[in-house]
């Protein structure tokens, strides 16, 4: 009884590491390969220096925002709006108060800290890419 429980745990714990590897699938967006490393302490990133600093860069479905919440905490978001991501015009923008992001053509605002909808038609959060900060780079990935 305490092997098949053991044998039971371990391909238990084998599925959830593999489903986990997968990667994110975001509802609407489809999957882009996105991996790029900047250094946010670069001239040319200068607003990233600066907790609430953003920078827009190509990749992903349409661009990718890339927004720094702490010293060492920084979050990316694909700029195709969940709700009409097929649409060229519906690319999404931080909105002039910098604690939103908005997509122009629907309407919908969205939270830059987590991603999820404030208001507007879209169901879905925002489409996010994996960051990961040593302190001196800045890896965006899935």
């Amino acid at each position: 009884m305490k092997r098949s429980c053991s044998i039971l745990c371990a391909v238990f714990l084998l599925a959830l590491l593999f489903t986990r590897c997968e990667g994110y699938q975001h509802a609407t967006i489809p999957n882009v390969k996105v991996n790029f490393t900047i250094f946010p302490d670069d001239v040319q990133y200068y607003k990233l220096n600066f907790i609430g600093g953003y920078e827009y860069f190509t990749g992903g479905v349409a661009g990718i925002i890339v927004y720094r919440i702490d010293y060492q905490t920084f979050v990316a978001y694909d700029r195709a709006c969940p709700y009409d991501w097929e649409n060229a015009d519906s690319w999404l923008v931080v909105d002039e108060s910098g604690i939103m992001i908005t997509d122009p053509e629907c309407g919908t605002r969205f939270n830059i800290l987590d991603g999820s909808v404030i208001d507007g038609p879209s169901q879905y959060p925002l489409k996010y890419y994996k960051t990961n900060y040593d302190g001196r780079r800045l890896r965006i990935y899935n």
